[in-house]
């Protein structure tokens, strides 16, 4: 699978650059970015947000939001930006051309050298992107907290932040020679910010029929108040995996991003990394990346016939039901029985015999699955 672009794109810096640029790095002007920014930093630098190399210029920006494409027609759904204050601006004299350090409280270490300085609407990002202005909106929300510049230009890594989750953080480039080495030429990838409940797995092995492995790629960083916990997520794949998969079959390697809740542009978002991991396919479900009720249940769906130029195939899977009178995992499509023998797979119901301290029957989700949950104090988000 060729890399969205093009070529697998590379901003870390090499060890001798780095030695010779640490003894200078006290004389840089440096901003404190939180850990979300830091992790857009790295999944820059490692190829992940591939073909960007850095934070995006006005012209792409602007391209983004209007078309959902880069200025050179590039298929690109999210802008990833950079904002500072008019304040630190003035105070540092921060100038087009001027080189700064981007550091955060996990350790990341990065530069960036700036190309522009430019104004945004914050109205305009929310409504383009978010299809609300909403501040109820997780994402929309966030947007309004923003600062009041952004700042453009091609970045530089020279120490990646500490993470919880070394073992399954995968690169683009790890994978890739991950799934060779497997002899994997087809591969699935499946998004989630859920623990796995029987409908997720269901959806996982019909996929999986049809290719040669799975690419399990939870995604762990900032989230809304009320979703699993990120260390909860994992545990509960592990369990699966271990009693559910074949080994040769599935992979489970995290994706170190926030969520953004941007519905159906986040759809593409998602399906655009999982193409620069080395996958072929990805699974888009319903309401996939969505919150409450701001986008329909199949808007994700939809969007991706504006990009035939992907290049990556996305596999649509409708809602999927238990059927007491099939005796098994069913959808409108396969179930001819009256909805009152049908349970749903609703993760709101889940949730909340979770918060209960009940596990849900194994209809709904694996027995090892749930009891690995409720072995946590704390499951979901505060």
């Amino acid at each position: 699978m060729v890399p969205h672009g093009g070529k697998l794109v590379n901003r870390v810096v090499s060890e001798k650059r780095r030695e010779k640029i640490s003894e200078e790095m006290r004389e840089f002007t440096k901003i404190e970015v939180e850990t979300s920014l830091a992790k857009d930093i790295e999944n820059i630098a490692y190829g992940v947000f591939s073909p960007l190399e850095g934070f995006l210029l006005e012209e792409d920006y602007l391209s983004v939001l209007d078309n959902m494409r880069l200025s050179n027609d590039i298929p690109w759904t999210i802008p990833i930006v950079l904002d500072v204050n008019d304040e630190f601006i003035e105070e540092k004299n921060v100038e087009i051309g001027d080189y700064i350090l981007l550091i955060s409280k996990d350790g990341m270490v990065a530069g960036i050298e700036i190309e522009e300085i430019y104004d945004y609407s914050k109205d305009i990002l929310a409504e383009k992107v978010f299809l609300t202005r909403d501040l109820h909106h997780p994402g929309v929300k966030k947007v309004y907290t923003m600062k009041d510049k952004l700042i453009g230009g091609r970045i530089d890594l020279f120490i990646e932040s500490k993470g919880k989750f070394d073992r399954y953080a995968l690169k683009p480039m790890e994978t890739r020679v991950l799934f060779k080495e497997l002899g994997w030429r087809d591969i699935v990838a499946f998004q989630t910010r859920n623990a796995p409940h029987i409908g997720h797995e269901f959806v996982q092995k019909t996929a999986l029929t049809f290719v040669d492995g799975i690419f399990i790629n939870p995604l762990v960083g900032e989230k809304k108040k009320g979703d699993f916990r990120d260390e909860v997520i994992v545990a509960a794949y592990e369990t699966l995996i271990k009693n559910y998969f074949l080994k040769e079959r599935a992979v489970l390697a995290v994706l170190q991003t926030s969520m953004r809740y941007a519905g159906p542009r986040e759809a593409v978002h998602h399906a655009i990394m999982r193409k620069n991991f080395g996958c072929t396919h990805f699974i888009v479900g319903r309401d996939h990346a969505g919150v409450g009720n701001y986008y329909p249940p199949y808007a994700a769906h939809d969007i991706f016939e504006e990009f035939p130029d992907l290049g990556i195939v996305p596999l649509f899977f409708r809602s999927f039901f238990w059927c007491e009178k099939c005796k098994g995992v069913m959808n409108e499509k396969t179930c001819p029985h009256d909805s009152k023998f049908h349970e749903s797979f609703s993760g709101t119901k889940i949730r909340a015999m979770f918060e209960k301290g009940e596990l849900p029957s194994e209809k709904l989700m694996r027995r090892e699955v749930a009891e690995t949950i409720l072995s946590f104090d704390n499951i979901f988000v505060e």
